[in-house]
C-alpha cells in the first residue's frame, strides 16, 4: 500500500483528544464542524458520539488530507466533507445553517511533517514548498525568489521570533544576485545553519526560519483571525468553540478574541467608549507539555474552550468591532514600517543605493574628479 492510501492506514494519535471532546460535550443530534481533519483521528470520535440526527462536517486545506477523508467517512450519511481552508467556513452552506460546535486543530500536522515531499521538514531533502494546499499561492521558494531583503527578514522576526532574521535574509539574497536561488531544503537549512550560531539542545537552528515561511506562504495567522470570526457567526447560542493551538502567535490571537475587544485608553476626564460584550464565555484552558517527535524539542500545547452565549445582535457588533481593530493592528504594523524606512532615507549608504538601482548612477573614476577650491 502506497501514497494517500497507506496514510489512510497508518496510526496516527490525535493532541488532546479527551479534553477537546469534553470541550465540545457532544450531544447526539448535534452538527458539529472539524476544520482541521488531519488524518481524522478527532472526526472520528466525534462521529461515533453523534446519533443517527446527528451531523459532522469535515474541512480541511490539504488536499490529501480530503482525500483521507472520503476514503474513510465519505460511506457515512451523517457526514459531509469540503475542501477549503477554515477562514472560509462562513462561506460553506452547510456550516452557515447553524452550527453545535467547531473544533480547530492549528497549525502543521505530523502527516505534513513526515512527508518529505511536501518541503515542511529539514529531515529530508525535498523541493521547498511548504503549501497546505499545493494547488494555489506561491511556495516558499518563490517568496524567497521574489521577496526583498527587509521583507524576508521581517517575516523571519514576526513569524519565527528569529533574532538573525536580517543576517539570513542577507544570506538568502545574495546567493540569489549570484544565481543561486534556494529551491530546497536541505541547503536553506544549511545555509541557515551557517548564520545561526546559537544553539538550543534538540533543536535545529534552521527551525524558527521553516516555522515563518511556512506561516508566511500559508497565510496561517490571518486564517486564524478570519476562521474565528466565522465560526462565530455559525455558531448557535450555548454551542461550544474547540481551539487547539501550538505556538504563542497563534495561542495569542486565540485568548485576544476569545477575551473579546477591549476599550481603548483615553485620555484622563474623557468618558471610555462602549465596547459591545464578547459573546464567548471561557470555559477552561487546558495545558500539556508534549514532546514532539518530529521535530525533537518539547514543545507546549494549549486549548482554549468557550462557549457562545450572547444574542444574536450583540454578536454582530462583536464580529464588526473585532474587524475594524484587526484592520488598526495591521495598520499599526504597516506604519511602523514605514517609520522604519523613513529612517534609513538619510543614511548615505541608503541614499548611494538608491541612486545606484533606481538612477542608475555610478561612483565617479577618482582621476576624473576635480577639487575647485575659493
Amino acid at each position: 500500500m502506497h501514497g494517500v492510501a497507506a496514510m489512510a492506514k497508518r496510526e496516527h494519535i490525535p493532541v488532546m483528544l479527551n479534553e477537546a471532546m469534553a470541550g465540545l460535550a457532544v450531544r447526539a443530534g448535534g452538527r458539529y464542524l472539524d476544520g482541521t481533519f488531519g488524518r481524522g483521528g478527532h472526526a472520528e470520535v466525534l462521529l461515533a458520539r453523534l446519533g443517527q440526527q446527528g451531523r459532522l462536517l469535515l474541512m480541511d486545506r490539504d488536499p490529501q488530507a480530503i482525500v483521507v477523508a472520503h476514503q474513510r467517512f465519505a460511506a457515512d450519511p451523517r457526514v459531509v466533507i469540503r475542501h477549503g481552508n477554515f477562514a472560509d467556513l462562513g462561506e460553506w452552506d452547510a456550516a452557515a445553517e447553524g452550527l453545535d460546535g467547531v473544533l480547530l486543530d492549528l497549525g502543521i500536522s505530523s502527516p505534513q511533517l513526515d512527508e518529505g515531499g511536501r518541503g515542511f521538514s529539514f529531515q529530508t531533502d525535498a523541493p521547498l514548498d511548504m503549501r497546505m494546499d499545493p494547488s494555489c499561492g506561491e511556495s516558499a521558494a518563490d517568496f524567497l525568489a521574489r521577496a526583498s531583503e527587509k521583507e524576508i527578514a521581517e517575516v523571519l522576526w514576526r513569524y519565527g521570533e528569529e533574532r538573525m532574521s536580517r543576517r539570513i535574509a542577507r544570506v538568502i539574497v545574495g546567493s540569489r544576485e549570484q544565481g543561486r536561488p534556494f529551491t530546497g531544503t536541505r541547503e536553506l537549512a544549511d545555509a541557515v545553519a551557517q548564520v545561526v550560531r546559537y544553539r538550543i539542545p534538540g533543536r535545529h537552528p534552521a527551525t524558527r526560519t521553516f516555522q515563518a515561511l511556512r506561516i508566511q506562504v500559508n497565510g496561517e495567522l490571518e486564517s486564524i483571525q478570519r476562521g474565528l470570526l466565522a465560526a462565530c457567526q455559525c455558531l448557535k447560542p450555548g454551542s461550544r468553540l474547540v481551539v487547539i493551538s501550538f505556538h504563542s502567535l497563534e495561542d495569542r490571537i486565540v485568548k485576544q478574541f476569545m477575551r473579546g475587544p477591549q476599550a481603548p485608553r483615553v485620555s484622563r476626564g474623557l468618558p471610555a467608549p462602549e465596547v459591545p460584550e464578547s459573546p464567548l464565555r471561557v470555559m477552561g484552558k487546558q495545558r500539556l507539555d508534549l514532546i514532539a517527535v518530529v521535530l525533537l524539542l518539547p514543545a507546549m500545547m494549549s486549548s482554549a474552550i468557550a462557549v457562545v452565549w450572547a444574542r444574536n445582535e450583540n454578536r454582530e457588533l462583536f464580529i464588526q468591532l473585532t474587524r475594524l481593530q484587526n484592520h488598526r493592528d495591521q495598520l499599526n504594523i504597516e506604519f511602523g514600517r514605514l517609520e522604519l524606512e523613513q529612517a534609513t532615507w538619510a543614511d548615505p549608504a541608503h541614499i548611494e543605493a538608491i541612486a545606484r538601482s533606481q538612477l542608475g548612477m555610478i561612483s565617479p573614476d577618482p582621476a576624473q574628479v576635480r577639487v575647485v577650491r575659493q
